[in-house]
């Protein structure tokens, strides 16, 4: 973990549940859902998210599933823009783009509904976690491809040990806390 937290990093921090050996041993797995049973930090994260992004020109905000739909939602309510949604393949019923990406046990496809990617618009995007930033990439190449920008990352927690930079890093992607190491 950082070593020096802000106040707000230090409860963001004590409401993330640490779960080692999750999915396989060796892995400490960092549970953001239960931010979502805690009221209070789940404001916390939300008036965090506002404070980054209150001056900047955002049209609308992509959420990638499932986790990164919790926080999309209520800023682009609070915005009032649109909410477009990733989705793992075969998840969504109209004509997609679709960008495949590594993980570390395979590979994985990401769906966007192509009608939804307005050309010219700025695109917040919105996941839980940033890890190697296969995903987040995955995404941005979909919303570029379609003559739209980036206009900026949002996680709640980074891990740049696992150097997601080298993938997104020209997006400035803005985490609420970083871990350092597993």
């Amino acid at each position: 973990m950082s070593t020096t937290l802000t106040p707000t990093q230090k409860k963001i921090d004590e409401a993330i549940y640490k779960v080692p050996d999750f999915p396989k041993p060796g892995i400490l797995f960092y549970d953001i859902t239960s931010i979502f049973t805690q009221p209070q930090a789940f404001a916390l994260v939300m008036q965090e998210m506002g404070r980054l992004y209150q001056n900047q020109s955002i049209d609308g905000v992509i959420a990638i599933e499932s986790r990164g739909f919790l926080l999309a939602a209520p800023f682009a309510l609070e915005r009032q823009i649109p909410l477009v949604l990733a989705r793992k393949k075969g998840k969504l019923p109209r004509k997609t783009t679709a960008c495949s990406y590594s993980l570390e046990y395979g590979e994985a496809t990401l769906e966007i509904h192509i009608e939804d990617l307005t050309p010219g618009k700025r695109w917040l995007i919105v996941d839980d976690l940033i890890a190697t930033g296969g995903t987040l990439e995955a995404v941005c190449k979909m919303v570029e491809a379609h003559k739209a920008s980036v206009a900026g990352i949002f996680s709640i927690v980074g891990l740049p040990f696992l150097n997601y930079e080298q993938k997104i890093g020209r997006y400035s992607p803005q985490t609420l806390i970083n871990y350092d190491s597993e």
